[in-house]
């Protein structure tokens, strides 16, 4: 074997920018590279090339890793054993099983564990009392491992008061890696409802933060949450305007009552990566610039963002949820590459139910091989310099501050939330989208493309209903706090309530799976095989979507007469016509006329071609949820 290096590209001819141009064009057939262009949820516009006009990487403009005003992350030298922390959501209601499962993931490789606290058992593990954290953290090193909360429903000072008193009875209080993740805004943004108002939140927020980092000072008190922004439907800039907009709100009210320049150490943020992973990886550039700009705006010192990237939830699906293995996997990428500290990579059926080992193993093991298979960890900010990157991470920076300066001339995040302005811009971004899911121009593979009606299904958690709710106790607000806290009325506010793209399409496969009968569609063809079958396809892979199975004769129909017979032994009450324009014009009407004389209610063309008789069009670009709702009516599926 020859040790020489193969100089590979000298057997191409240069190429230059020119010449790129012109071979997009040609394929484009005349069109420009301009029309490659797509725009965000934001007006973003991704081009198809970037170049150094774009953004001046040989200059540097962001410094280096590891220097202030940390850009480009908080070192230089990543840790070679765990350059981020691998953090692992628990969820199952009971104590003991929720003990078992952050025993093993701790075990196989997580490094630290967030524990979701809901007192009812719904939405996380039923923790209200310190002798159920004693339960739950059995065996936890929380000095080798992390451990951390989650609150569903809640501010989070009386459970971070009682995690407290479990870690003041382990040996080395001082040394334990915890995350209290205390949130009011956040609370009152997912739940719609933040008990004793927030002065008293805040008070409350002030007096147990600061005995907490007395006693803890490896921990981190206050998480700003915007994943569950993210959840809710908005745009990247709207997330990122509201994280930083809660972050400056919260200190704000923690103003006079702690010391604010200290407490800026003790934050964490959270932000949702989803399967677009570019996207993802300026997201969280963005969100570093954000903060370093309110820093300096403050007048606090320069200090690294600590940020926690968890894959989305909203892309997740309940059909075909195997490929959510695939979504999860580039939410990830995005997280390790974008330079984030923390990364939570969500289970893949975790839409289908409560995850079990499976679902916890694929995911703790998708960032373990991204960590150590893949070596992404091994460079400081390996994505620094990219003109692609860069350049989005400013234009999210510029629309989020945008986003930051309307929120902020509302009177704040708190009092946007209040008055439901922020919302309303959300909700406006969130019906926009589900408008190009139904035409699907969005697609969601598994789901509204290429969708199997006889899939694998995934396993779940086999979980006993939650024991009855009860308040969690203030025995450790009791002990950390010295003086009565006011009081205030409770304040409501219209909740930022979770969703998921594919919940449309979803609700059709789940209604057409109860129906008495599977539903069903014939699928008349005109013309020969190799015509007919492109159309034919789309209308297959159309009617799946929403549970609806295609049949078809065995043999392509001759005539408008052996259609007719083909469609009547068929059974369906539906027909679509599938062929090229030109056996449209010179077939359609009679085919439907055939049609309907042999029992159809409705026949359906796929094209955009007009004849009478035809009822509906389906075509690329169509409302496909519309169809669908059409042909379940006609069917007699219930919704």
């Amino acid at each position: 074997m020859a040790d020489d290096i193969l100089p590979f590209s000298s057997a191409f001819p240069e190429a230059t920018e020119a010449d790129w141009l012109t071979a997009v064009e040609k394929a484009l057939k005349g069109k420009g590279v301009d029309t490659l262009t797509r725009k965000t949820a934001d007006g973003i516009a991704i081009k198809a090339l970037y170049r150094e006009s774009d953004f001046a990487a040989a200059a540097d403009p962001l410094g280096a890793p590891g220097a202030a005003p940390y850009l480009r992350g908080a070192t230089a030298a990543p840790d070679k054993w765990r350059p981020w922390d691998i953090r692992q959501l628990f969820t199952h209601p009971s104590a003991e099983e929720t003990n078992a499962e952050i025993l093993r993931d701790l075990e196989r490789g997580v490094s630290s564990a967030e524990i979701a606290i809901d007192a009812s058992g719904k939405d996380g593990v039923q923790i209200t009392t310190v002798e159920a954290f004693e339960t739950a953290l059995a065996g936890v090193r929380a000095d080798y491992a992390g451990v951390a909360l989650s609150h569903v429903n809640a501010s989070g000072a009386a459970a971070s008061a009682l995690l407290g008193l479990w870690a003041e009875k382990q040996e080395n209080p001082a040394e334990l890696t915890l995350d209290f993740n205390m949130d009011p805004l956040g609370a009152l943004a997912r739940s719609g409802t933040l008990a004793g108002g927030l002065d008293a939140a805040f008070e409350r927020l002030a007096a147990v933060g600061s005995a907490l980092g007395a006693k803890f000072p490896k921990a981190g008190l206050i998480r700003i949450d915007a994943a569950s922004v993210h959840e809710a439907g908005a745009s990247e800039a709207q997330e990122l305007g509201a994280l930083i907009a809660s972050a400056i709100d919260t200190l704000r009210r923690l103003d006079g009552k702690t010391d604010i320049a200290a407490l800026t150490g003790k934050i964490s943020f959270a932000v949702a990566l989803d399967a677009n992973y570019g996207i993802g990886i300026a997201k969280l550039r963005a969100a570093r610039r954000l903060w370093a700009r309110c820093l300096e705006a403050l007048g606090l010192p320069a200090a690294p963002m600590r940020l926690q990237g968890i894959t989305s939830a909203r892309m997740l699906t309940k059909y075909d949820p195997w490929t959510n293995m695939l979504r999860v996997t580039c939410a990830t990428f995005a997280g390790a590459a974008g330079g984030a500290d923390i990364v939570t990579s969500r289970a893949f059926n975790e839409a289908l139910g409560r995850p079990e080992g499976l679902g916890r193993r694929i995911a703790r093991n998708t960032q373990i091989i991204a960590m150590e298979e893949s070596q992404l960890g091994r460079v400081a900010d390996p994505t620094g310099g990219a003109w692609f990157t860069e350049t989005l991470a400013d234009d999210l920076a510029k629309a989020a501050w945008a986003e930051f300066q309307t929120i902020e001339s509302e009177g704040g995040y708190a009092a946007s939330l209040l008055s439901g302005a922020f919302q309303a811009r959300v909700k406006t971004v969130r019906e926009a989208r589900t408008k190009d899911i139904a035409r699907r121009k969005i697609p969601l593979t598994g789901v509204s493309e290429y969708p199997l009606l006889e899939e694998i299904g995934a396993p779940v958690a086999d979980v006993d209903a939650p024991g009855p709710r009860a308040d969690i106790s203030d025995a450790g607000l009791k002990s950390y706090i010295n003086t009565p806290l006011a009081t205030g009325t409770d304040v409501t506010a219209e909740a930022l309530a979770p969703t998921r793209l594919a919940a449309p399409f979803e609700a059709l496969r789940d209604a057409a799976t109860r129906a008495p009968k599977p539903p069903a569609a014939f699928i008349a063809t005109l013309g020969a095989l190799a015509e007919f079958t492109p159309r034919a396809d789309f209308a297959r892979n159309l009617l799946a979507a929403g549970g609806v199975a295609p049949k078809e004769a065995v043999v392509p129909p001759r005539d408008a007469a052996e259609l007719a017979a083909a469609f009547k032994a068929s059974g369906c009450r539906i027909a679509v016509i599938c062929g090229t324009d030109k056996a449209y014009e010179a077939g359609a009407a009679e085919a439907a006329e055939a049609l309907k004389k042999a029992g159809a209610q409705a026949v359906w063309l796929a094209g955009k071609s007009e004849a009478p008789g035809i009822d509906l069009n389906i075509f690329a670009g169509c409302d496909v949820i519309h169809a669908l709702q059409l042909a379940h009516a006609e069917l007699g599926v219930s919704k």
